[in-house]
């Protein structure tokens, strides 16, 4: 992968980044995305956060060599601290991190959102607190898909600040567009989840010492709730 050819999840999180953006890519890594995206000439400007010194002389270096000083910003920064309302920022990729690390970001620098920026976000794991999240800040799911891509599955989750949004138990778990849509990697992704749920209910029932029953409860309500959508 490099800032001509990204990998399948990458494309997948730039087809979703509006012409004309001003987008801020949070934790940029080698800046592959922002670059990538700059070259097409889909951006109108870009800021490329990174925390840690490395990836952020990564980016700094993808950057110098596509010529792109002048439109992509890079800054040393943890989190959203790396952008400011007069970047006009109008759309935030976060990717490659836990569904709770990304939440978190996003929480920590909330005053850093004017509200009207588009949110792409392709979290490794962890989607049910950050839907939950998105639902208590109100932001509604635009679109969201299930990615298959060296042996790990991941997903997409695109939202945008909206009037009310309310999602249930099982529409946070699983994700509401993607309970309607049942893609085949949607579905191939749960059935593995069923299998590994059941796993863990018999070694709980093998289990020497007692378990918090919270627990058990928790993986079984999961486990009824995967069976129910595969049914």
């Amino acid at each position: 992968m490099n800032e001509q050819t990204l990998s399948a999840r990458l494309e997948r999180v730039a087809a979703h980044v509006p012409a004309g953006a001003r987008l801020a890519d949070i934790g940029s890594d080698h800046g592959y995305l922002p670059v990538a995206l700059m070259r097409r000439g889909v951006l109108e400007a870009a800021v490329a956060g990174e925390v840690a010194l490395t990836p952020f002389h990564s980016a700094e270096r993808t950057v110098r060599e596509n010529d792109l000083q002048q439109h992509i910003t890079l800054r040393l920064a943890n989190g959203l601290a790396a952008i400011g309302l007069e970047d006009g920022i109008t759309a935030i990729t976060i990717c490659g991190m836990g569904g709770e690390t990304i939440r978190d970001i996003l929480e920590s620098g909330k005053s850093r959102l004017s509200g009207a920026e588009r949110l792409i976000l392709q979290p490794n794991g962890g989607e049910q607190p950050l839907r939950q999240w998105l639902m208590n800040n109100g932001y509604r799911i635009l679109s969201e898909e299930v990615l298959h891509e060296n042996r790990f599955d991941y997903e997409i989750i695109v939202a945008e600040r909206a009037e009310t949004v309310a999602y249930t138990d099982q529409e946070l778990y699983f994700g509401p567009l993607q309970m309607q849509a049942r893609s085949p990697a949607f579905l191939i992704k749960w059935q593995r989840k069923l299998h590994q749920k059941q796993k863990t209910l018999t070694q709980f029932a093998r289990a020497q010492q007692a378990l918090p029953e919270a627990k058990v409860q928790e993986v079984k309500q999961q486990a009824q709730w995967i069976a129910e959508l595969l049914a």
